[in-house]
């Protein structure tokens, strides 16, 4: 499988898709930012940091960086809060969008999308809004999860809105659908899937694209889901889940899935076995190709780059190694314990994580075995180091609680005098 060339492919690929799109882990929803320039190792001590402002409410999204404005949502009372920040530390705008989840783990866990001059966003209750970017003045909104009547897991909703063509998605589960489209300019119903059963998780959709064949790939709690995006059409699914088989309490779905030509790879933690698919060159179906028991990542992402995967996986709720396995053969390369589990993203070639211990690692990726390059710790805020690092603009973004830190992490080139 010509891995190099297939990235950059789907990366152009993505780029034409969602044009001047800002959204939850990078461009194409695969951990993997297209920054260029970035420091290669740290300063002892971390980066510069450039930027920390309080205030934002509590919560496990990520941050994101479109232009020069920062966008982070939080839970402030009873409340989830989209605020619009400047570079230099003022928040231009704070606006409510939705009840927050009130139950376990109540904390704002949606992360913003941006396209052009507006930005999407759900609730913890699922409450889709849309907003105008340069005033926090909401266009529209739809009680997703209560029009569709969405079935909740214990953690609500955490789902980060796709945006394709002229639509966004969502995914409320239940028996009355499983996958929602609206204009994404009126909030207008376009589409909705039939039900396939199933609660609502907490993996966010993102695109597959493989040969002629571009579906939705949506996660509902028993089943991965191929949607055509013109029609709601289910053109395949596959039942990762069977809680006949394998009942076990507070079992999530948090890792939107990652593909590469015409496999893609299932991960969620707490000792469920993951699983490598290969769909049908006709796009009709998918197969099994291997499962795998060691690389069961809980709520972190994983990264492939160069026929290899990367990330962590779960131990127990606290702790947690980092993995190395080979996409073609499912061969764990190796098992690494470092401080413990957590998020991962990467930029520039190199490997950047925020463990659940608050250390941020810098990491060079190689089959070869664990190479820790530089790392620093986050000291400021409260709660668990949840949030998923963003990158943009030569700027690392680190959200925890309600603190928000930048970091400058791009290569200063020094200008030659004589």
């Amino acid at each position: 499988m010509k891995h190099i060339t297939l990235s950059v492919l789907l990366s152009v690929i993505s780029l034409n898709v969602f044009s001047q799109l800002v959204q939850w882990r990078g461009p194409s929803r695969n951990g993997i930012f297209l920054e260029t320039g970035l420091l290669n190792v740290w300063p002892e001590g971390g980066p510069e940091q450039i930027l920390e402002v309080e205030k934002i409410g509590k919560g496990w999204s990520s941050p994101i960086l479109a232009g020069n404005m920062i966008y982070a949502t939080g839970m402030i009372d009873t409340l989830d809060y989209l605020s619009a920040i400047d570079l230099q530390g003022n928040i231009k705008w704070q606006v409510p969008y939705g009840k927050s989840w009130n139950k376990s783990f109540p904390d704002t866990r949606s992360t913003p999308t941006v396209e052009d001059d507006r930005i999407y966003v759900q609730s913890g209750t699922g409450r889709l809004s849309c907003f105008e970017r340069e005033t926090g003045k909401e266009i529209w909104a739809v009680e997703v999860d209560r029009d569709f009547e969405g079935e909740y897991h214990i953690w609500g909703n955490s789902e980060t809105p796709l945006i394709v063509d002229n639509k966004v998605i969502c995914t409320p589960g239940g028996q009355k659908t499983s996958v929602v489209a609206f204009d994404k300019m009126t909030g207008k119903l376009l589409w909705k899937s039939k039900s396939l059963g199933g609660q609502r998780v907490y993996a966010s959709p993102t695109i597959y694209q493989f040969n002629a064949h571009r579906y939705i790939l949506a996660v509902i709690g028993t089943d991965l889901i191929a949607v055509v995006p013109e029609t709601g059409e289910i053109a395949w699914s596959y039942k990762y889940h069977n809680p006949e088989k394998w009942n076990q309490p507070g079992l999530i779905w948090t890792n939107t899935p990652v593909f590469n030509d015409e496999r893609i790879f299932l991960t969620k933690g707490y000792n469920y076995n993951a699983k490598m698919l290969q769909m049908a060159l006709d796009g009709k179906s998918v197969s099994e190709v291997f499962t795998d028991t060691i690389f069961d990542n809980h709520h972190h992402g994983v990264i492939l780059h160069d026929g290899f995967l990367y990330g962590s996986n779960w131990i127990n709720n606290n702790k947690g190694n980092w993995v190395c396995m080979e996409w073609d053969t499912g061969k764990i390369m190796w098992e690494h314990a470092w401080d413990s589990k957590g998020a991962m993203i990467m930029a520039d070639g190199l490997l950047y994580t925020y463990n659940e211990k608050g250390n941020v690692g810098l990491i060079q990726p190689s089959p070869d075995g664990f190479k820790l390059i530089s790392e620093f710790k986050i000291t400021k805020g409260a709660g668990p180091h949840w949030a998923h690092p963003f990158i943009a603009d030569g700027k690392l973004l680190i959200r925890h609680g309600d603190v928000l830190m930048v970091y400058d992490v791009k290569k200063k080139w020094k200008v030659n005098e004589s």
